[in-house]
């Protein structure tokens, strides 16, 4: 009888693995959501809008990019978690939703590894220190003497709670012992209406973000966080040069969807997204925006995201407790 049982259970095991196996052979026959958990108009959702593209051209149904906004990303992070692993809901994720957010915002209740199956890397841009020309600075040393010389702080931009920008001011507070008063948004798009408004006369955003902005002038860029001055803006100090030789970061994202997301899956999308980026009108985009990038595997995008938490979480843990104590 035990025998039986056992011969039976692995026949439900087998038969289920088979029934899996053919759904995902039939995916995609209805139009998959990808969730943006930020607001439309900042590089998520550039990169989010270029991949739905090519994805629908790749596997023939839609990709309808959702920009589920709030929470400095988490309430559509943390949906997608939840989601059923069906292959029907993905992910624009990366450094600012699954590794700076959950650190950063108390209320975060996602573990960015064992609750999302990562596919692809995208890539992403560097950070950059920008203030509307009315502010009257020039350079990035006259932007921490107007932060230092203001004891109740300045007020700056980004794109939200947890976002690389956010991060990347407060670690220089932090670093140089002032205060920063930071006006939260729900992505970088609405954050850049009011710099370039002049509403908000300093921010940390994406350089894919504020570069249209900067090349029509209306905004002045100051430092950036590559590794390596910026071809486009060669005269544009890099924040290494400028003695923060740890903050050396891009805004990246990567493509998601819920744990347990079936391997066919996971390797189509993969496949999918890796070809896209040898496209010549892909490419071009990429690099008009600033977004550094590589192919790699799901095992690859994996140990990617795990090491940046490792890395960047602890920055982002102090980072959030100075500002909470402020």
């Amino acid at each position: 009888m035990k025998r039986a049982h056992v011969v039976f259970a692995g026949a439900v095991s087998a038969l289920s693995l088979l029934s899996s196996v053919a759904l995902a052979a039939d995916w995609p026959t209805k139009p998959v959501r990808v969730v943006v958990p930020y607001a439309a108009g900042g590089a998520a959702d550039l990169l989010g809008r270029v991949f739905a593209e090519q994805l629908r051209k790749a596997l023939g149904q839609p990709f309808l990019v959702e920009n589920r906004t709030g929470g400095g990303g988490m309430i559509g992070t943390e949906s997608v978690a939840r989601s059923a692993p069906d292959g029907y809901t993905l992910q624009i994720a990366g450094m600012p939703s699954h590794v700076l957010a959950p650190v950063m915002n108390k209320n975060a209740n996602v573990d960015p590894i064992r609750d999302f199956t990562h596919i692809a890397y995208l890539g992403g841009p560097p950070n950059v220190f920008v203030v509307h020309p009315s502010s009257g600075v020039s350079s990035f040393k006259e932007l921490l003497g107007m932060m230092k010389s203001q004891a109740d702080g300045v007020q700056y931009g980004s794109p939200s709670i947890g976002s690389v920008g956010n991060m990347v001011a407060e670690y220089i507070a932090e670093k140089e012992n002032f205060k920063l008063v930071h006006v939260t948004y729900r992505g970088g798009g609405s954050a850049i209406v009011d710099l370039v408004a002049g509403h908000l006369k300093v921010g940390s955003m994406t350089l894919s973000t504020t570069r249209p902005h900067i090349l029509a002038g209306k905004l002045k860029p100051l430092a950036v966080s590559s590794a390596r001055r910026v071809p486009a803006f060669p005269d544009l100090p890099t924040l290494a040069e400028l003695g923060y030789r740890d903050l050396v970061v891009t805004t990246w994202y990567s493509l998601a969807g819920p744990a347990g997301l079936p391997r066919d899956i996971v390797n189509a999308l993969n496949a999918a997204v890796n070809k896209a980026m040898d496209l010549p009108e892909v490419r071009k985009h990429l690099e008009n925006e600033m977004v550094q990038t590589k192919a790699m595997t799901p095992a690859e995008a994996t140990e990617f995201m795990q090491n940046e938490v490792n890395k960047w979480a602890p920055v982002a843990r102090r980072v959030a407790a100075v500002a909470a104590a402020k």
